[in-house]
């Protein structure tokens, strides 16, 4: 099952690209031989979609055909690593061949794509800058695969 990250902005280099590409090159390597990956990074340009409602018109074209969408809300369900696991593993395992996060921008996401999502997930109950978002999405879904291979990279 490939992942896409679908995201307002864009990440310039710096430590947040730094620490957003480690995480989606350990995640490509590791993830080959559980048919997760790789993750792919959409950017919606927000200069040239100033609003939210063309925020949503770009993010919602970013998403491929038929992909299970999930909508990272802060007001989604809070999952532990290991229950984010088990939601990635039944997505694949139900036959799922694309998943698409969906990130917005500094004002959220718009109710469309809200609308357009299966499920709705949230980082905590604490805002997060969309750059620290991305990057931490990008660890656990990592952390996601560890847990299904049996790695000992997650403690809980």
């Amino acid at each position: 099952m490939r992942l896409h990250i679908c995201a307002v902005g864009r990440i310039r280099s710096g430590p947040e690209r730094d620490l957003a590409d480690d995480y989606l090159t350990r995640l490509a390597r590791s993830g080959k031989s559980l048919s997760l990956g790789p993750c792919l990074e959409h950017e919606v340009d927000e200069r040239k979609s100033s609003t939210i409602v063309e925020q949503a018109r770009g993010l919602l074209r970013s998403i491929p055909d038929n992909a299970v969408v999930v909508a990272m809300d802060e007001r989604g369900d809070m999952m532990s690593s290991r229950e984010f696991a088990l939601f990635l593993e039944r997505m694949r395992d139900s036959g799922a061949q694309d998943i698409a996060f969906v990130i917005g921008g500094a004002d959220g996401l718009d109710q469309s794509v809200r609308d357009a999502a299966q499920k709705r997930m949230s980082l905590g109950a604490m805002v997060w800058p969309h750059k620290l978002a991305r990057v931490m999405l990008a660890e656990q879904l990592y952390r996601a695969l560890t847990i299904l291979s049996g790695s000992p990279y997650h403690r809980d």
